[in-house]
């Protein structure tokens, strides 16, 4: 075991305190790949420098010997098909069956296994879960412990998921068993850390190492430092770099390369670039990929100076001679931003260099130029490809008829299609379902049928994408008697369609006034086995709520209780807001409790529904009882101003006046919008006097009324011989250093 010298120790505890801990959260599903100088993981490139390698096997900067209980395993094929290990795999295939016997058998194989035949089994298992229940059920069997080969291969692929919890018990359980452990099996807890999204745990785990007395290792700072550049924290990534150093560990080229690619990916070019000048300073030799990076975002930003600078930077100061590698990876990152014609100029330059360019880089700029719509030179670049003997394949020319249907030349699409064969270039599935799709999407649905019936004598089979393809096609044309026939087709062929699918032709049903031809085609799904979900039954429902047949829609809100899928709160909101309408209140307050009975959360919308309907009908009581258990289940700050706004638009003035108490206890804009509104509805009636008692409401709440509005309720007030208020009126804005401008009664004198 490594232990760390005092002195490395109080240095390692300084590095510790400068990143803050933070509580426990729940592991986020996320994929980070841990991947450094692949411009933008767009890097053809298989070389294994082009990629950072997490390989802890490798010897650390210090030099230190690799720990005896760790050792590297390589998945050894021999052993994969070892029939122990394809046996026992078997076996846990068949967990679901299990029983005493299968057990008894199970536990006869794992002790009978290797180590690395135990190791070859949990990697083998597809979902790392699984693979750590294994691991926790082995390690519990008689007579059978756990090789120390076999913590750091479970560590290895927990390292390659967000389960850091599991990560963590093992490395604990190491630890308290006293088997061997080296600074990379803390490594793999660090990633696992980084993949859940908890980046300042990743870093506790310096700590974990500090109290286990394992000195960490430069491949642990890198990932530290991976880590800082994933989440953003660049900053922190160079304070980590530069203290490294102080615990006499140097960086090496791939911890640059990680703060090169995080420095690009934060539009901090200048700053990428005087990190390579550092790597030279200090004597670490960039590697093609600090360029690649560099290069890959100047492609971004189309800057070609910048990338034969850089070129030229790398031949020169790097003595490291662009390769193929470096040509692809140009082309390929400036096809994907849009720049084919650059593109096609370093496709030149690669050529006089006496490298060969293939139909893949080919394709991509073919894309690029599909993609602006330049179909006369995609023509002159498969021309190009002949002459130079780079026949283009099957997803080239896919893609070419693709971009022809999409700019609506599909007499050229067709007789591309037909070529292909004559090319030697058979096409498939894909590349007629592309002609189809383009032929519904410009309208031609019919045309794209007849295709789909001649699939077999054109010796292609129509695949899922195939039909649904063709089935938003005649949806979007309106022609749902046909899109239903297809749904049908493709439930026979065995391709089911998704709840969005289905709900899209349920929409477009109902919203042609057919929410029976809808139900009919969600119970055909329905009983093929179809997902359907709340979504689709909540469709159907609402559209038979438009054509105000509340029987029918209690009757697919009693199917959903039938097929055990429960309503939601916009499944209650549609029915109660049609209840509403009918003006069938004690009805909608039934099944408004019904829906407060069964925890749902009544949303925005539930609240507007609620509320305009029942001012509607003057329901004002009723709606204040059913508002306080709504808002006991989702506060709504606003609920009370949307109360008086829709009183006041339903001309219930006074029930809207009642309410100003409510409204007035927080005092904000919102409020004194309502008050406006009220005040304005009152001048209509010609009621100055409520008018002058809401302003004077406003004023106690320390709310000032819109001066306009209150010079027109001043003159009113005038007219009607109410010059007291409106002098009072007027003394309340002054008061407030506001001058009126409104005329009063000469009979009242002002000192002001």
């Amino acid at each position: 075991m490594i232990f760390i010298s005092k002195n490395q120790l109080h240095k390692t505890t300084i590095l510790l305190h400068s990143f803050t801990s933070v509580p426990s959260q729940n592991p986020n599903l996320i994929r980070v790949f841990y991947r450094s100088g692949d411009s933008n993981n767009c890097n053809p490139s298989n070389e294994a420098e082009n990629e950072v390698n997490f390989n802890f096997m490798r010897n650390n900067a210090n030099g230190s010997e690799e720990n005896e209980g760790f050792k590297s395993i390589q998945n050894d094929k021999d052993e994969i098909r070892h029939p122990l290990v394809k046996e026992v795999c078997r076996l846990i295939d068949l967990r679901s069956k299990w029983n005493l016997k299968l057990e008894d058998e199970l536990k006869q194989l794992v002790r009978s296994l290797k180590p690395q035949q135990v190791c070859d089994v949990l990697r083998n298992q597809t979902d790392a879960r699984i693979a750590l229940q294994l691991f926790y059920w082995a390690d519990r069997q008689w007579r059978y412990r756990h090789d120390p080969v076999v913590y750091n291969a479970m560590l290895e692929i927990l390292s390659k998921t967000s389960l850091y919890q599991g990560a963590k018990r093992i490395i604990r359980l190491m630890i308290r068993r006293r088997i061997r452990i080296s600074a990379d099996s803390f490594g793999y807890l660090m990633i696992s850390y980084s993949r859940a999204g908890h980046w300042r745990k990743a870093l506790q785990v310096f700590s974990m190492m500090e109290k286990a007395k394992i000195e960490p290792n430069l491949t642990v700072y890198n990932i530290a430092v991976y880590v800082l550049v994933k989440a953003g924290k660049l900053d922190m990534a160079v304070k980590l770099l530069d203290q490294m150093e102080f615990v006499d560990i140097v960086p090496n080229v791939v911890t640059y390369n990680c703060l090169i690619k995080g420095y690009c990916d934060a539009d901090r070019i200048q700053e990428a670039m005087d990190l390579i000048n550092v790597m030279l300073s200090k004597g670490c030799a960039p590697d093609k990929v600090c360029y690649h990076t560099l290069m890959g975002f100047y492609c971004k930003e189309n800057k070609i100076d910048k990338i034969r600078n850089l070129l030229d930077k790398m031949l020169n100061e790097s003595e490291l001679i662009p390769d193929q590698v470096t040509y692809n990876m140009l082309i390929h990152m400036l096809s994907k931003y849009g720049y084919a014609i650059e593109a096609l100029n370093f496709v030149k330059e690669a050529e006089e260099r006496g490298f060969s360019i293939d139909k893949v880089e080919y394709s991509a700029i073919i894309h690029s130029f599909i993609h602006k719509g330049d179909i006369n030179k995609v023509k002159e670049l498969i021309d190009e490809m002949y002459l130079k003997g780079c026949k283009p394949d099957i997803v080239t020319y896919t893609d070419v008829i693709n971009g022809l249907c999409t700019v609506g030349k599909l007499d050229e699409a067709k007789k591309l299609l037909q070529q292909m064969s004559k090319v030697g270039c058979k096409p498939n599935t894909i590349s007629y379902t592309a002609l189809l799709n383009g032929l519904c999407r410009n309208g031609k649905s019919l045309e794209a049928k007849e295709m789909l019936n001649m699939s077999e004598e054109d010796w292609w089979v129509p695949n899922y994408v195939t039909y649904s393809a063709l089935m938003h096609g005649f949806r979007r044309e309106g022609k749902l008697s046909e899109a239903r026939d297809v749904v049908s087709d493709m439930i026979k062929k065995g391709f089911l369609p998704t709840p969005a699918e289905i709900n899209l032709l349920i929409q477009s049903l109902c919203q042609k006034g057919q929410p029976d031809d809808a139900k009919k085609l969600m119970a055909e799904c329905l009983n093929n086995g179809c997902d359907v979900n709340v979504v689709n039954f909540t469709t159907v429902i609402h559209g038979f709520c438009q054509k105000m047949d509340l029987a029918s829609a209690f009757s697919v809100l009693d199917d959903m209780y039938l097929n055990n899928i429960q309503p939601d709160t916009v499944t209650y909101t549609a029915i109660i807001d049609t209840l509403g309408k009918k003006g069938d209140i004690e009805k909608a307050i039934e099944m408004m409790n019904k829906m407060l009975h069964k925890s749902l959360i009544p949303t925005p919308v539930t609240y507007r529904v609620v509320i305009h309907r029942f001012c509607q009908h003057g329901k004002v009581n009723e709606l204040l009882s059913l508002l306080k258990k709504m808002v006991s289940r989702q506060p709504l700050k606003t609920v009370y101003n949307q109360v008086i706004e829709k009183l006041c638009y339903f001309g219930k003035l006074d029930e809207a006046y009642k309410l100003l108490g409510e409204v007035l206890k927080t005092g904000s804009r919102t409020d004194a919008s309502s008050c406006h509104m009220l005040i304005e509805k009152y001048l209509k009636k010609g009621d100055p006097l409520s008018c002058y008692k809401v302003a004077c409401r406003m004023f106690n709440r320390n709310l000032v009324p819109d001066l306009k509005l209150c010079e027109k309720v001043g003159k009113s007030l005038v007219v009607h011989g109410m010059s007291r208020e409106a002098n009072e009126l007027i003394l309340k804005f002054v008061e407030r250093g506001i001058k009126r401008s409104w005329p009063t009664s000469k009979a009242v004198s002002l000192k002001i």
